[in-house]
């Protein structure tokens, strides 16, 4: 387009010149060598193009809906419990897909932890360890009864508490890692305990942000209160683990 725009400037100059030497008089002779020549004129500019520095046009608030629901779905992806299938939300609810993607999701992330926390007492750790992995266990077995019991009462799938095996989702132990824990002893499997469960509670804590930060998502008052209820007990049991941690 340059090249183009110049060939034409160009050409342009050339008919001016043309057309000058065509109606204007001989011009006088040239003077003598000592007088000083006339500087020569600046070439002409093109004019910028409007849209060389036009500003991108602003997003309508339809492309903007549309761009917030894709980050949420790409956010709540790997919430998917297998046999969830497709979810319907009926005409008029408050709550939307990812309020379900969240507590199906967390049915699976809570059982992983109360796994983990079974694992204790077994293990020769430390009884403080073990009455607190017992806490664990206690209070997200109560979750998952909330969360289940919502999800039915709303026509959705439920999982079981046996949906956490080959699921990864935000601070998940991988299979070797739970393999690593269950074949570990005393100290050892103390250690490893409360390493691992911090980043499964931060992962818990990323899923309550990624569907706060879901448009209309978080609406329902049942599931407001347990998101926050997750967040503001795995937040202090993770201050309570890294004080264990730095007590070994």
């Amino acid at each position: 387009m340059n090249t183009i725009r110049r060939s034409g400037l160009a050409a342009a100059s050339l008919l001016a010149v043309l057309s000058g030497c065509a109606s204007a008089p001989k011009a006088p002779p040239t003077p003598p060598a000592s007088t000083a020549a006339a500087p020569a004129a600046a070439p002409a500019q093109a004019p910028a193009h409007p849209a060389d520095h036009a500003p991108a046009p602003a997003a309508t608030p339809a492309q903007a809906a549309a761009g917030a629901q894709a980050a949420a779905a790409s956010a709540h992806h790997h919430h998917e419990v297998a046999g969830a299938g497709k979810i319907t939300i009926p005409a008029g609810a408050l709550f939307t897909e990812a309020d379900v993607r969240f507590m199906q999701g967390m049915i699976a992330h809570h059982a992983q932890a109360i796994h983990m926390s079974r694992l204790a007492a077994a293990r020769g750790a430390n009884p403080r360890l073990v009455r607190f992995a017992q806490k664990i266990d206690l209070s997200q077995a109560g979750e998952i009864t909330q969360m289940q019991e919502w999800l039915r009462a709303n026509g959705q799938f439920a999982p079981d508490t046996s949906s956490w095996r080959g699921m990864t989702m935000h601070g998940m132990l991988t299979a070797e890692e739970i393999a690593r824990l269950e074949a570990a002893r005393g100290p050892t499997f103390d250690r490893l305990f409360l390493e691992y469960m911090i980043r499964h509670h931060e992962g818990a804590l990323k899923m309550v942000a990624d569907l706060f930060a879901t448009p209309r998502a978080g609406q329902d008052v049942d599931v407001s209160v347990l998101a926050n209820d997750v967040e503001s007990t795995q937040t202090a049991e993770i201050g309570l683990m890294r004080q264990m941690l730095t007590e070994m």
